[in-house]
């Protein structure tokens, strides 16, 4: 399987060699050069298995050779071991027709885990192999540093810096990234917005010599196997509910849009899914782009589900990639015109993702407002990313056609706005319940990429 960059300048990678590059040396994101594709027959035998053979089955075809059947079998094994459903992500009914696909059940309560518990046991095998050490430099909306804290800490040939903006996330996002005690992973607190953030980690890859000093490894989303691990929920839960055999509908609360494009990958290889619907808060970029094909950057608004706070969604590069009919150089122009403040979609490529995704969004109230009703109907408490799913949702369902929606995190993470919904404190689980009372390590540092860069010379493991 080999990778190529949706910017067209960069070198054709491996599996391995695109996992451990994250970003392009062109700025751009790595992609298959093909999408594997299943048979119906093969789609219909995912019926009843375990979610870790499914996940096999599905991440195989892209790994190609860079791990062996055994390597990858152990490395998923491990990677959801720590998860406390025996389904990994289990179904539950709100109303006839719709359903929760619950992805809160690994070690830090947010469906990032799915990929970087995955990430981290095979980055765990490369490095093994080749004895190198990498400086994982992470950005955050609230919920990939923590799972990619809780992935990669305390290893020896590892140092993890995680930047999220300052006074931006809950207090339990915090605190997930702020109390371990591992001495090789960093909580930066940036002066500025998620965006800003993801700016900087951009900037610091594209420094080629200080990216190849430091060995600079991404776990963001920009990384593909991120996207690839996601995939795989996709098929255990239409499948669960008669995929093959019928269609399944999707509504995925997004800001970054790697969640909902590994939707669209799902469908790509197979499976029958008719509505992916993008489901964005009052910070609803993705749904003005994809109304009037004008990607404009406005200011990010803080809100009650933070981890959506975006006006730069990496990700959706990869989309445009694909609609501009894999025009590298098409993309490089989007982006470069992107930094003076947006770009407008082409006719026939805003045709194409209006045939490949939905949109809708939610307003603060409107949020607020489902968080209880789900309460009220269902006695499901629900978190604030997955009431902006689960509204928007209402709003597509088809009659005869199960609608999926994306439960992201669970409703401790975000304890303020759920009580302010239902009067009611969501606990956190045994695992976590002292959390509050762990110390905190936290750098406050500037929006500064030069400032960022010497930290992490001065304070990664030689």
């Amino acid at each position: 399987m080999r990778y190529v960059s949706t910017r067209g300048r960069a070198p054709v990678l491996d599996f391995e060699q695109a996992m451990m590059t994250g970003l392009a040396r062109d700025g751009g994101l790595y992609l298959p050069e093909a999408i594997p594709m299943f048979s119906a027959d093969e789609i219909a035998r995912f019926e009843g298995l375990p979610y870790e053979e499914v996940a096999r089955r599905v991440v195989s075809p892209f790994v190609g050779e860079s791990f062996s059947d055994a390597d990858l079998r152990g490395a998923i094994a491990r990677a959801y071991a720590g998860f406390d459903h025996i389904a990994r992500a289990p179904l539950v009914q709100l109303a006839p027709g719709h359903h929760l696909l619950e992805l809160s059940h690994g070690p830090t309560l947010a469906f990032k885990d799915f990929a970087m518990q995955l990430i981290g046991q095979l980055f765990q095998l490369a490095l093994a192999r080749s004895g190198n050490r990498v400086t994982i430099l992470g950005a955050t909306s609230g919920d990939t540093g923590s799972a990619a804290i809780e992935a990669f800490c305390g290893l020896s040939n590892v140092d993890v810096f995680i930047m999220y903006p300052h006074g931006r996330v809950s207090e339990v996002q915090r605190r997930q990234m702020s109390t371990p005690a591992d001495a090789n992973v960093h909580a930066l607190a940036v002066d500025g917005t998620f965006d800003d953030c993801q700016a900087r980690l951009k900037d610091l890859f594209n420094d080629h010599d200080f990216r190849d000093e430091v060995g600079l490894a991404g776990v963001n989303s920009i990384n593909w196997a991120r996207v690839l691990a996601q995939i795989v929920y996709y098929f255990t839960a239409a499948v669960s509910l008669g995929a093959p055999r019928r269609e399944v509908d999707f509504t995925v609360p997004t800001g970054n849009f790697g969640d909902i494009f590994a939707g669209s990958i799902a469908r790509a290889m197979g499976l029958p899914i008719g509505r992916l619907v993008v489901a964005t808060n009052q910070n609803d970029i993705l749904h003005r782009a994809l109304t009037s094909g004008e990607y404009r950057v406005g200011m990010v608004e803080p809100s009650i589900s933070p981890s959506m706070d975006i006006q730069v969604s990496s990700n959706f590069e990869r989309a445009l990639w694909l609609a501009y009919d894999r025009d590298g150089n098409a993309v490089a122009k989007l982006m470069d015109e992107l930094k003076a403040g947006g770009f407008t979609i082409s006719q026939g490529a805003l045709q194409q993702l209006r045939e490949t995704y939905v949109t809708g969004r939610a307003s603060e109230e409107e949020t607020t407002a489902m968080i209880a009703t789900i309460r009220d109907e269902t006695a499901e408490v629900i978190c604030p990313h997955t009431a902006v799913a689960v509204k928007v949702a209402r709003e597509h369902l088809r009659p005869g056609v199960p609608m999926i929606s994306l439960s992201t995190a669970h409703p401790a993470k975000f304890p303020d706005a759920v009580e302010a919904a239902v009067g009611i404190r969501p606990p956190l689980p045994q695992h976590m319940a002292d959390l509050f009372q762990r110390d905190e390590r936290i750098t406050r540092i500037a929006n500064d990429a030069g400032v960022i860069k010497s930290l992490i010379l001065e304070r990664r493991t030689e």
